[in-house]
């Protein structure tokens, strides 16, 4: 018992431990382990990394002491059980083994022969089951370790959520704006009309192409950084250009200098920006859109109005995934954004802190 828990206090016998208690103990593929991740498997609740406090160095004390007294009683009750089961086989030992099943008088002991093995199956699945049961107690994750697969739990989702909202503000402003140019330039019937729309349709296609290039490369994870900054909100003359080619009566105001804005708040209020002129063209067509962005001390607020479009009823405040994608920006970011018709006028208005 001594030397068993000298060689458990060791960091590394907590790993050693943890990887044959998954595969003895859980057999399948989600035990193994790949790519170097020896971290808590959600499958088995075992965790696989060295002891990082006295306490699972304690856990791992206790659990190969009962590992060591476990395989000692099963392996008793293996001999016991399996010499009974000879000596009930064996109606001519006239002395039984000590310690074994006395067998009866007659031929009649012979079929009580499978009984101990029989038990001994019993106990060796009872047996199992407890091993898994102490096995998920004494060598699960920590508070430590569960803090830290939350933490990195969270941390993948944020990612998948930004990169999603990246791809839906992105795409969707390029493919809307393409639907608005191609239609408009069929019911002109003006060539002039027409090559304005398709440079426009081709330059917000492009735009688009790097922006998906850059989010493949974070899906990816190829370890290489994105070729091109995010745009920022100094750029938001291109994205009001392209708004008034697809036929909308932009009014732009914007007060302050944009382009000394912190970059995450800028590249932010650019994608805000978007979404809702974005909005603004798909659901309510080529209305005057009224854009107000001011950068004062402390704070930046951005105000996009729109008429609602006739025989159309509103939409419901904070409704849509871009509403929604536009609300956890401005809320990541430490501020608000409140969308909803005010005066029969959509308004979305944003704002956010420069600190």
């Amino acid at each position: 018992v001594p030397l068993v828990a000298v060689v458990a206090l060791v960091p590394s016998a907590r790993r050693a431990e943890g990887l044959q208690a998954r595969l003895m103990l859980f057999p399948g593929k989600h035990a193994r382990v790949r790519d170097g991740k020896t971290a808590v498997d959600a499958a088995t609740g075992i965790s696989a990394t060295p002891s990082a406090s006295w306490a699972d160095r304690g856990r791992t004390v206790l659990w190969m002491l009962f590992r060591m007294e476990a395989g000692l009683g099963a392996w008793l009750l293996t001999l016991w059980l399996v010499q009974s089961a000879l000596v009930l086989a064996d109606t001519s030992v006239e002395e039984p083994v000590v310690g074994s099943l006395t067998p009866p008088a007659g031929l009649g002991a012979a079929f009580l022969a499978p009984l101990p093995l029989l038990v001994l199956l019993a106990a060796v699945v009872a047996g199992g089951r407890l091993d898994r049961r102490v096995a998920r107690r004494l060598l699960g994750p920590s508070v430590k370790e569960r803090m830290t697969a939350l933490e990195e739990r969270t941390e993948r989702l944020l990612e998948r959520n930004r990169i999603a909202r990246e791809l839906h503000d992105s795409l969707g402003h390029a493919l809307t704006l393409a639907v608005v140019q191609a239609g408009a330039a069929r019911a002109a019937g003006d060539p002039a009309f027409t090559d304005r729309a398709l440079a426009t349709i081709e330059e917000t296609g492009r735009a688009a192409l790097e922006d998906l290039e850059r989010v493949l490369l974070l899906l990816r994870e190829t370890g290489r950084r994105p070729s091109g900054a995010s745009p920022g909100l100094d750029e938001a003359a291109r994205l009001l250009d392209s708004a008034r080619s697809s036929g909308a009566r932009v009014d732009a105001e914007i007060t302050g200098t944009l382009e000394d804005l912190p970059g995450p708040v800028s590249r932010e209020a650019y994608r805000m920006l978007q979404e809702a002129l974005t909005n603004a063209l798909r659901h309510a067509g080529p209305v005057p859109v009224g854009v107000r962005v001011t950068a004062g001390t402390g704070r930046l607020r951005l105000l996009v109005t729109n008429p609602l479009p006739e025989g159309r009823p509103p939409v419901a405040p904070g409704s849509g995934s871009g509403l929604r994608g536009i609300r956890e920006r401005a809320a990541l970011l430490g501020g608000r954004a409140e969308s909803g018709v005010k005066g029969g006028t959509w308004r979305v208005d944003v704002t956010l802190p420069l600190r």
